[in-house]
């Protein structure tokens, strides 16, 4: 036996053949396992905004009209739309259901939160942005309607 394959015998054995094991574990990991927690994620922050808009209106309309002040729409009129936003987009990634353009949607509300309504808010807007990219770059997963659409229709693996 030669120095190289005994030295290569004893790494793997060693931590460094341990740690080789887990990394190689670890990618192995499919992606639709990952893209389940990241839409249930995204889904509960939306949620949990809608239902503490629903729970006082009077309190959300209040603040459409002095803190949030969307540009062209009325306070209660944004307060609709966020909220009819926040639930559909919530439930629409639960079930994996056009998952990219919520993704993009929801990119997108986010980054004008950021940008004019909560700017030091960064911390936490930026998981939510890491979140909503993976999910609007790789898509739902195949645990999801818009793979099982994609499948019955012959067009690929997911959206």
């Amino acid at each position: 036996m030669n120095t190289t394959s005994h030295g290569a015998a004893a790494s793997q054995s060693g931590l460094t053949g341990l740690i080789e094991r887990i990394l190689n574990w670890l990618d192995r990991v499919p992606y639709s396992l990952l893209a389940i927690p990241a839409r249930l994620a995204v889904a509960e922050v939306f949620w949990s905004s809608f239902s503490t808009k629903i729970q006082n209106w009077d309190t959300t309309v209040a603040l459409f009209e002095d803190e949030y002040k969307l540009p062209l729409l009325s306070p209660d009129a944004a307060a609709h739309l966020t909220a009819g936003i926040e639930a559909t987009s919530s439930i629409l990634l639960v079930l994996g259901l056009l998952t990219r353009p919520v993704a993009f949607l929801l990119l997108g509300m986010s980054a004008y939160i950021e940008a004019f309504i909560y700017p030091r808010a960064w911390p936490t807007h930026i998981q939510w942005a890491a979140m909503l990219v993976f999910l609007l770059c790789r898509g739902p997963g195949k645990v999801s309607l818009d793979y099982l659409i994609k499948r019955w229709l012959g067009i690929g693996e997911a959206i």
